[in-house]
C-alpha cells in the first residue's frame, strides 16, 4: 500500500504561526511604498493630489493597525506632560506615521527647559521621547534685569524667578560664561559656599564675593581657589568672617588686607556744672562799688 504523503497544514494556520511582526510586515511595507511614491512625486502643480494622496496613505496605515497606542517619555523633570503633548500633535489612536519626528523634535527644543530631544516611532504603536532638560544655576543679574541660566550659560525664559530664590546671582556681562567654573571651585567649600550670595564678575578677570549679604570677598585673578581654600580654613579655626569684617581683599599673593567696621564714637563726657557766682559785698558808703578802701 503506497504512503500517504502528509496532509499540507492550511496557510491560515501557518500565517498564526509566525511571530507578530510578519503579520503586519507586508502591508507596512506595501503603504509605506506607497507612501514614498507620493512623496517622491510631488510637484508643486499636484500639491492638492499630493495632499489627498497623503491623506489616503494615512487613513490606510491606521486601518492597518498602525496607530499611536503608547508614547514613552525619558528625561523630563520639569516640562509638563500636556505640553510635551502638544508639541509632539499626538495622542492615542493617531497614525503613528503621522507625526514628523524632525518636527516635533524642532518644537520640543523650544520649550524653555528642553535643551535637546530625540523622537522615534518605533512601530507598530509607539513614540518613544528622550529629552535632555536644562539644570538651573544662578540667577544673572545684568542691564537692570535678572534672568534665570543654566551650567552653559544659555538663558532659560521662565517668567517667575521667586522659586528660584535660594540660587546665587551673578552679576556682569560675561559672567554666565564663567559661572560654572566659579559654583565648582565654592563647591569644593561647601559649608563657606551656602553663604555666598551673590558674585560681581570685574573686568572680565576675577570674581568679588558677597557673604552672608555684607562681607564682600575679592578674590585674586590668580589662583582663585587657592585664596578660596584659605579662606574657609580661616573662617574654620578662627572665626574670621564673625567679626566686624566689611571686606577681604585677597589679590595680594603675600597678604590678606581687611576692613572692619568703624568704631562707635564714644559719648562726651557731660560737662561740669559751673560753680554759683558769689554774691558781691555791698559797697561801704562814700566810695564807689568795686573799689577799695
Amino acid at each position: 500500500m503506497p504512503a500517504v504523503a502528509p496532509a499540507r497544514p492550511r496557510r491560515r494556520r501557518l500565517w498564526a504561526r509566525r511571530p507578530r511582526i510578519f503579520r503586519w510586515a507586508f502591508p507596512v511595507l506595501l503603504a509605506g511604498g506607497g507612501w514614498g511614491a507620493v512623496m517622491l512625486a510631488g510637484t508643486t502643480e499636484a500639491e492638492p493630489v499630493l495632499a489627498q494622496a497623503r491623506a489616503f496613505a494615512i487613513e490606510a496605515t491606521a486601518a492597518l493597525g498602525l496607530v499611536v497606542t503608547d508614547i514613552e517619555v525619558e528625561g523630563r523633570e520639569t516640562t509638563e506632560a500636556a505640553t510635551i503633548m502638544a508639541a509632539l500633535e499626538a495622542g492615542r489612536g493617531t497614525p503613528i506615521v503621522a507625526v514628523s519626528p524632525s518636527r516635533a523634535k524642532e518644537r520640543l527644543e523650544t520649550l524653555p527647559w528642553v535643551r535637546s530631544a530625540v523622537i522615534e516611532r518605533r512601530l507598530p504603536g509607539t513614540l518613544y521621547v528622550r529629552l535632555v532638560e536644562r539644570k538651573p544655576l544662578a540667577v544673572w543679574q545684568h542691564g537692570g534685569r535678572q534672568q534665570l541660566i543654566d551650567r552653559e550659560g544659555a538663558v532659560i525664559p521662565v517668567g517667575d524667578l521667586g522659586r528660584f530664590a535660594g540660587l546665587p546671582t551673578v552679576v556682569g556681562e560675561d559672567a554666565p560664561s564663567h559661572a560654572a567654573a566659579l559654583l565648582d571651585m565654592l563647591a569644593s567649600e561647601p559649608d563657606l559656599a551656602a553663604r555666598v550670595t551673590a558674585a560681581m564678575r570685574v573686568g572680565g578677570r576675577r570674581w568679588n564675593l558677597r557673604v552672608d549679604g555684607a562681607i564682600d570677598i575679592l578674590l585674586p585673578e590668580a589662583n582663585a581657589p587657592a585664596a578660596w581654600a584659605e579662606l574657609a580654613r580661616l573662617e574654620r579655626t578662627s572665626g574670621l568672617l564673625k567679626r566686624e569684617v566689611r571686606a577681604v581683599d585677597m589679590r595680594l599673593p603675600d597678604r590678606l588686607v581687611l576692613r572692619v567696621s568703624a568704631a562707635p564714637a564714644k559719648e562726651a563726657a557731660p560737662a561740669k556744672e559751673a560753680a554759683p557766682a558769689k554774691e558781691a559785698a555791698p559797697a561801704k558808703k562814700g566810695h564807689p562799688p568795686g573799689k577799695s578802701t
